[in-house]
């Protein structure tokens, strides 16, 4: 079965992004940055993989899901298919207008219990914290990247979730000299 990776960037108190969404801060440069491209290149916005002249790698994830907030940086910025080389789902409660290859669902929850049902390579959860929060009964795998900020405020990682322990093991740390450290958790399966 497919899982459900919410693979991310972070700060040490836990935000994904900015108060207004935005994520500026984070490190893209570094000794972490050959790792993270061979590893989860999937992840890498369709723009930005031109600009590098790569191909899509295709070896992690053939689909992203997405909060409506985790799409706006892109269209403010006239990228309205940001992930092209993925099968794009795109989280919100009111009903918008997105790109041809993008999927609106109003239920990530039974998306992507569907999407886990069908075979194919894993689902990279790529934000924001709202969609984290609807959708964290349903996440497999964790992989941070904690960045060496504390931010004080911002989108917080699972956004509004209720309180309700759920217990991950970690299965993977690495540290950069550029201070990112990325941790990978697994879900824990009680019984």
């Amino acid at each position: 079965m497919r899982e459900l990776v919410y693979y991310v960037a972070v700060s040490l108190d836990g935000q994904i992004a900015a108060p207004d969404g935005g994520f500026d801060a984070y490190l893209v440069e570094g000794d972490h940055a050959p790792v993270l491209f061979e590893e989860y290149g999937d992840a890498i916005p369709g723009h930005g993989l031109t600009l590098l002249g790569l191909e899509p790698p295709r070896n992690r994830f053939d689909t992203v899901v997405m909060g409506w907030g985790a799409l706006r940086p892109g269209l403010d910025v006239g990228i309205d298919s940001p992930y092209p080389h993925l099968r794009q789902y795109v989280a919100s409660r009111s009903d918008r207008t997105v790109a041809e290859d993008v999927t609106l669902t109003a239920d990530p929850v039974a998306t992507v219990r569907e999407l886990k049902a069908e075979d194919g390579l894993d689902i990279w959860l790529c934000g924001g914290g709202q969609v984290a929060g609807a959708l964290i009964d349903e996440l497999d795998r964790l992989v941070l990247k904690r960045n060496p900020f504390a931010f004080g405020s911002g989108i917080p990682l699972f956004g509004s979730a209720p309180y309700a322990p759920r217990r991950f093991d970690l299965v993977d740390v690495r540290g950069y000299d550029s201070g990112i450290v990325v941790e990978e958790y697994v879900r824990r399966r009680e019984g």
